[in-house]
């Protein structure tokens, strides 16, 4: 998913490696659209791959001619035209404009030393149809990638983080109080939340019907309990069943000339903190039966076991065999790629592949190559995302984090992007893996899988096919992309959750 607004700064920076070119696969579909070798799918990704887009277009509009195309493939190719639509939304920016954007932080920034940082990988770019194209947030992110770009602005103003990056009285209570109640889940909150989603005024034509899916909290036992819907607008919704593993609320709604269209949904919870006090030399791989046999697979296009991605975890996991070490391993070694913002997860084709070589990544794109990472070692693994927030009301984000199964204590979350916390005098130091089997409580989980079909289903393209947390919009005319709607999240604490949770 791509996030559009920073949850939290790395606080490892590196110099991002080169960027390496993107594998010619399939993007995740709701449909599961596969590119074989009897399609002529397979090549037209290759040529947008390689930045060819008039050739694929071309490509695209000879086989949408092809008799007897199936439904399936045509989908596929349409799609396609419109990936090539959404990667020229992310890749806006000429070389000028970028040194123009970083000369707003340091004015004396030289065309040498911009040249330099290039060359290092450091904007993100395409060369798309022989135009070098820079993405549209390559020089914000250019102070999270390097050391030496973050030291040369002239107002040394600190990077934005969120609340739960460094440690704090709430992590040390959840940590605490687990411990001394012998229970993973602790110190129940009741929140109420207010989800709203605007489309812009005249971007669907007046009387047309709007669609709407607005994320909505799964039930999960020592997570997240005890939801009530509280109200929408409009009033009609229907509400995805629990086993939804990417829930929602779908409302529709007239539009109405130059009038946004206003979509919302309020409900109730109580969110539970988590730890998981981990013994190193209790744990072992588990049996992989049938219900596990998944998390532990891979899973193209975005969980695939490339000989990169070996090569990666050899160098990190050497020849450790206990599994929660092997898990401390790869978590520092994710958390030290630091954090940057995202391209929108639907244009890229592979995303653990893509955060390996591009050297940063956000939090869907740090969590996807952790888990491909721990599967490759025999640890199960699944996703789970949602939105994070504070208790100011004003904080909040969306967020993708995760689950890895370990024998004998079962699922315990991981958030690597939150990552290590740094324990101060008096602290205990196994506060610094807190967010390696412990999760805060301030937190809503709305998917507990990634690429899954709303119920009831979208008739057109998902604007994130991956991940499930800003909304989605449509109407009879197609899908509204992300640049024609906003979103927002109002919130308060309620009185203290009553009742008890066995963990």
């Amino acid at each position: 998913m791509g996030t559009p607004h920073p949850i939290a700064p790395r606080r490892h920076l590196c110099v991002r490696r080169a960027m390496l070119a993107l594998l010619a696969l399939l993007l995740a579909m709701p449909m599961a659209f596969a590119a074989t070798a009897d399609t002529p799918l397979a090549p037209i990704i290759s040529q947008i791959d390689a930045g060819h887009f008039k050739a694929a277009e071309a490509s695209i509009e000879q086989a949408l001619t092809q008799p007897q195309l199936a439904t399936q493939t045509r989908n596929a190719l349409l799609f396609q035209r419109e990936r090539m639509h959404r990667i020229l939304l992310d890749f806006t920016l000429s070389a000028d404009d970028v040194k123009a954007r970083v000369r707003k932080e340091i004015p004396d920034l030289s065309d040498a030393e911009f040249a330099r940082w290039n060359a290092e990988g450091l904007f993100e770019h395409q060369v798309i149809d022989g135009r070098t194209l820079y993405f549209k947030r390559s020089p914000s992110n250019l102070f999270r990638l390097s050391p030496e770009a973050l030291a040369r602005r002239a107002v040394q103003t600190p990077l934005s983080a969120g609340p739960m990056e460094s440690l704090n009285d709430h992590q040390r209570a959840v940590y605490h109080t687990a411990l001394a109640e012998h229970r993973s889940s602790v110190l129940p909150r009741r929140v109420r939340m207010t989800q709203i989603l605007t489309v812009k005024a005249d971007a669907v034509p007046a009387g047309q019907i709007v669609r709407a899916w607005i994320p909505y909290p799964r039930a999960i036992a020592g997570q997240q309990e005890n939801i009530r819907y509280v109200a929408s607008e409009p009033a009609q919704h229907e509400i995805a069943p629990t086993t939804a593993l990417q829930r929602t609320v779908h409302l529709e709604q007239p539009a109405h000339a130059g009038q946004p269209t206003v979509f919302s949904v309020t409900y109730e919870l109580t969110v539970y903190a988590q730890y998981h006090a981990v013994d190193p030399d209790r744990t072992r791989l588990p049996a992989i039966t049938p219900e596990l046999a998944p998390f532990v697979a891979e899973r193209p296009p975005h969980i695939v076991f490339t000989p990169a991605m070996r090569a990666f975890s050899r160098k990190v996991v050497g020849n450790e065999k206990n599994p929660w070490r092997i898990a401390q391993k790869l978590f520092a070694a994710v958390d030290r790629i630091p954090w940057a913002g995202a391209r929108e997860y639907s244009t890229i084709s592979n995303i653990s592949d893509y955060t390996l070589h591009a050297g940063h990544g956000d939090c869907g794109q740090q969590t996807m190559l952790l888990m491909t990472l721990l599967r490759l070692n025999g640890i199960p693994t699944r996703w789970q995302s949602g939105m994070v927030f504070a208790d100011d009301g004003k904080y909040s984000d969306i967020h993708d984090w995760g689950y890895l199964y370990l024998a004998p204590y079962g699922w315990v979350p991981m958030d690597v992007t939150t990552g290590q916390l740094r324990p101060g005098p008096g602290d205990d130091p196994a506060l610094q893996w807190f967010y390696l089997g412990g999760l805060d409580a301030y937190r809503i989980a709305f998917n507990d899988d990634y690429g899954q079909t709303f119920a009831p289903p979208k008739q057109h393209f998902r604007s994130d096919n991956v991940d499930s947390q800003r909304g989605e919009v449509e109407w009879n005319g197609g899908n509204l992309y992300f640049d024609q709607w906003d979103y927002d999240f109002k919130w308060q604490i309620l009185p203290a959750a009553q009742g008890h949770n066995d963990g």
